[in-house]
């Protein structure tokens, strides 16, 4: 069997490519830094709208941390435990963060050799003048190539891909608060719904009762037709619009079953008032908004991976090496002849002279992405901030809204007691008890709505601070 050490001078023709490996420099393309932010650094030591709302200290958010525990609220707790098991838009982000990661880990073998085995067989017979000639062959050989990456083009490629894949994560982790932000929502809309369920229904006794108390004036002379006629107008109104509430809450709980992925027939939440109390939430500075939000994140990490493209764009200015070696033993003539061993050692270098401008192109096309991802990533951070300035204010004036709206309720329903037992003392007239009605009505609804807003107000809080870590 021959010997595989090649003969001297045979690894001459290598020289040149051993040569340019060695002289191979860093990859190719720019150093990523993290984009400039159109903010002073007074901009990010505050905010613009703070309140005495602030009760907790900053602290870093895991994006599995469950933040809803907060509100202290069991059912809550239930409807966000199959919300984070079998929402779909959740298991979707998932799906696309394994697979991007997967293209991640394709990337990194490129840099490795590749190695195949293949064997062949083949029997042919020639028809001569002389007769028929039989030729057997077969060979069984290994294979190996590699590319070097002399400038870092497949290195490049793998920071993007690692950098895609890191966005990917954090776009899980956006998807994640998002869709538990919606249920939070939906959670609190639901119980809203509950209870102005029990306020028209305490609401339509009421007006029963003042139908009652007009018709027994009627029979006695002391009140009027009309004034029967405007207790059932008011009555049917009302129950009108227990009615609406009614299909409110039906469409809310069918979008929370939707939300926990399940079909509404299948879910069920039992009608409870609302009651749920806003919890203390710490408040990040901006500078550290940048760090907790995962949708700041998955904007820079598609920067870091432009900014690669640039190097890969770069890196197809130079020439390419492509190395491969082969070994194996073959046989011709007879399959029982004895074996030769064959080994060949090889490299290609080739580089392109004259391509019509394309390279200049692709050049100008990824730094143009750079600047776009750039300036979606200064875009992201500015709405980031707004963010929470808009859920600072509205938390800030709700809270004093609340207390109007309190003040308020509070007179329309003394107002209504007094009339009410003027009218039955035949000192008011019946409309100006409906009137009493309604705003009081109106009133104590407003204060339920107002409520919501504020606990929404809150949930919004958190959103916009990439979530809150439990204490």
């Amino acid at each position: 069997m021959d010997s595989f050490r090649p003969a001297r001078g045979e690894w001459a023709p290598l020289l040149p490519a051993a040569t340019v490996l060695l002289i191979a420099g860093c990859a190719a393309g720019p150093a990523y830094h993290r984009p400039d932010l159109p903010a002073t650094p007074t901009a990010l030591a505050t905010y613009t709208e703070d309140g005495a709302w602030r009760q907790a200290a900053p602290a870093q958010v895991d994006d599995h941390a469950p933040w809803w525990q907060r509100y202290g609220d069991g059912g809550l707790d239930a409807l966000l435990q199959q919300v984070n098991d079998a929402n779909q838009t959740l298991q979707q982000a998932e799906a696309q963060f394994r697979q991007a990661e997967a293209i991640a880990h394709g990337e990194r073998s490129q840099l490795w050799p590749q190695l195949q085995a293949s064997a062949t067989a083949e029997r042919a017979r020639t028809r001569t003048a002389t007769g028929t000639q039989r030729n057997d062959s077969s060979e069984v050989a290994v294979v190996a190539a590699w590319e070097p990456d002399l400038w870092g083009r497949l290195r490049r490629n793998l920071e993007a891909a690692n950098a895609q894949a890191r966005a990917s994560e954090a776009d899980l982790a956006a998807v994640r608060l998002e869709v538990q932000a919606a249920a939070v929502d939906g959670y609190i809309q639901l119980r809203l719904d509950d209870s102005l369920r029990d306020l028209f229904a305490r609401t339509v006794d009421a007006y029963r009762l003042s139908l009652q108390i007009a018709e027994a004036q009627l029979r006695v002379g002391v009140a009027t037709q009309a004034d029967v006629s405007l207790a059932r107008n008011t009555l049917a109104q009302a129950q009108a619009q227990a009615v609406e509430v009614d299909l409110a809450r039906s469409q809310a709980e069918h979008a929370l079953a939707v939300l926990a992925g399940k079909v509404p027939a299948d879910f069920k939440l039992d009608a409870v008032p609302l009651a749920l109390q806003p919890p203390p939430v710490p408040l990040a500075l901006p500078a550290q908004l940048l760090e907790r939000r995962p949708d700041i994140a998955a904007a820079e990490q598609r920067v870091m991976a432009a900014n690669a493209g640039i190097g890969i764009a770069r890196a197809a200015w130079f020439p390419n090496l492509n190395l491969a070696g082969s070994i194996g033993q073959s046989v011709v003539g007879q399959w029982a002849a004895a074996p030769q061993t064959v080994w060949a050692v090889g490299a290609a270098l080739a580089e392109t002279l004259f391509d019509g401008g394309a390279r200049r192109a692709s050049d100008a096309a990824a730094r143009a992405a750079f600047d776009g991802a750039a300036a979606n990533y200064r875009q992201t951070v500015l709405a980031g901030f707004q963010d929470v300035e808009d859920s600072l204010a509205a938390l800030r004036e709700l809270a004093q809204e609340r207390q109007y709206a309190q003040a308020a309720l509070q007179a329309a329903r003394d107002s209504q007691d007094v009339l009410l037992r003027q009218y039955q003392s035949g000192t008011a007239t019946y409309l100006a008890v409906i009137q009493a009605q309604a705003l009081a009505l109106g009133s104590e609804r407003s204060a339920l709505q107002l409520r919501a807003r504020e606990l929404s107000a809150g949930v919004a809080l958190i959103k916009a601070l990439g979530g809150a870590a439990t204490e």
